[in-house]
């Protein structure tokens, strides 16, 4: 026998009380955490984020928790039932409509006086100049498959002078590099160029972003394809993904600590409770990251035996 309890909520609960709504009083909690000067700091900082699935959307609710006013984001999906174990937008009220329209929705929930800009579109060549207007800080929200809108994105905001932060679910971990645009560039750290065939391009990713790869003792990477663009993913490890995101943000966009650029890389494992972090001095390119590439590629290619 099965029951159900129907609430009946208040009106005064459902209607959105905007007069009541003040920028200071939403975000007085952040003080002691960052100063007066610093949250308006955040309030007039400009991010802009590529992807509003399992990693872009919760990075787009935590930092508008933490008082960020202005936005941009692109996402040209569609929320789907196969979203539902990890993404922040993937409620059944979503299901078909555009990711990037239902998040900024749920971040003007939060902030209505957000300066959000939204393109449902894929970020490209032709708009991804516009995409990058005014940033302030980029913030990588792309589907892991999106290797080439990824590198033409933090290639040019490297030319715009602007940083840009990936963080991303592996595992039950998040593993986050930062790029400074006076630094070791995308393309340099990875070891990837046009010349790189998709395949080495995501493999050097991968690789790339974790050296120490922490998760692999647990993860099957059997469940990972890239003809069908699918891999593990749970929500817990976007959870970890952005609260990274968020410390990134505060250090980068108030110029508390500049000293986390690539080369230096970090993976924190909740599962294994293991906090990795060194420096590739060399990139990719070391000899022992490079055998890491072929021994992926071959798995990838199925010419190891699973």
């Amino acid at each position: 026998m099965s029951s159900s309890i129907l609430l009946e909520v208040p009106e005064v609960a459902v209607e959105a009380k905007r007069s009541d709504w003040t920028y200071e009083e939403a975000f007085k909690r952040n003080r002691g955490l960052v100063s007066e000067a610093e949250q308006e700091k955040l309030r007039n900082s400009r991010v802009v984020i590529a992807g509003m699935g399992g990693v872009g959307g919760s990075h787009l609710i935590t930092l508008a928790r933490l008082g960020v006013g202005k936005f941009t984001i692109a996402d040209p999906d569609t929320f789907e039932v196969a979203n539902f174990n990890r993404q922040h937008g993937a409620t059944v009220s979503n299901l078909g409509r555009n990711k990037a329209e239902a998040m900024a929705a749920a971040a003007l929930d939060i902030n209505p006086d957000l300066d959000i800009r939204v393109m449902p579109t894929y970020v490209d060549e032709s708009n991804v100049g516009a995409f990058l207007d005014g940033a302030d800080l980029f913030v990588d929200g792309f589907d892991f498959f999106a290797i080439e809108a990824r590198r033409m994105t933090f290639n040019l905001a490297a030319q715009r002078g602007v940083w840009a932060v990936t963080a991303g679910p592996i595992g039950f971990s998040t593993a986050w590099l930062a790029f400074d645009p006076s630094g070791m560039g995308f393309d340099d750290y990875f070891d990837i160029d046009d010349e790189s065939s998709r395949i080495d391009s995501l493999v050097a990713f991968a690789v790339g972003l974790t050296p120490k790869a922490t998760h692999l003792p647990y993860m099957d990477l059997s469940c990972a394809s890239v003809d069908e663009r699918t891999g593990p993913s749970a929500a817990l490890a976007c959870q970890l993904a952005s609260g990274v995101v968020g410390s990134l943000a505060v250090n980068l966009l108030l110029q508390r600590d500049t000293r986390i650029a690539a080369p230096w890389y970090s993976q924190f494992d909740a599962y294994r409770a293991q906090l990795k972090r060194g420096k590739l001095r060399n990139g990719n390119r070391g000899i022992v990251q490079q055998i890491k590439r072929r021994v992926l590629k071959n798995r990838f290619e199925g010419r190891v035996a699973e």
